[in-house]
């Protein structure tokens, strides 16, 4: 069975990042949507909050699972008995980062591999600080995030 992790922090979850979900459904037979609960950030929503939105956001993908995770992404890939990351790849500044961490990944777990998605053109410039920012600002958010993650903004915000 084919079998990827895609981690993140998904604070929150927005349109993009269900498109790569979507798209890595497609490509795999199991897709485990990996939320971070240690972070170096500061998130918005909880971890509980972010693995029920995305659980929501996705909920029609049958081959798609959403669990929390703490300490190295390494660690957890192999317990999961995976050996693919999947990363999103929205603009070529992303690359440098994610070629980063892919390395690093690549030094502590030689066996796993880091796949490279992009998303969807209309999706390519939205980054979940960027909808964060524009949602405190009381701004319209419905083309970037789901209708639970809107209705979540707007239960914090007011």
């Amino acid at each position: 069975m084919r079998s990827v992790v895609y981690p993140g922090t998904f604070d929150p979850i927005t349109n993009g990042h269900v498109d790569l979900v979507h798209r890595a459904a497609r490509l795999f037979d199991q897709v485990t949507v990996a939320v971070a609960a240690d972070t170096g950030k500061t998130p918005l929503f909880s971890t509980a909050e972010r693995v029920a939105l995305v659980r929501v956001s996705v909920a029609e993908c049958d081959n798609v699972t959403v669990v929390p995770f703490r300490g190295l992404l390494v660690n957890f890939v192999r317990e999961q008995g995976v050996s693919v990351i999947m990363r999103g790849l929205r603009a070529v500044s992303d690359f440098e980062y994610e070629f980063q961490l892919a390395g690093m990944n690549r030094r502590m777990a030689p066996e796993i591999e880091t796949l490279f998605l992009t998303p969807a053109e209309q999706y390519a410039y939205i980054s979940s600080s960027l909808v964060r920012e524009i949602a405190r600002l009381g701004g319209d958010v419905s083309t970037f995030v789901t209708p639970a993650v809107q209705a979540a903004f707007t239960k914090q915000f007011g």
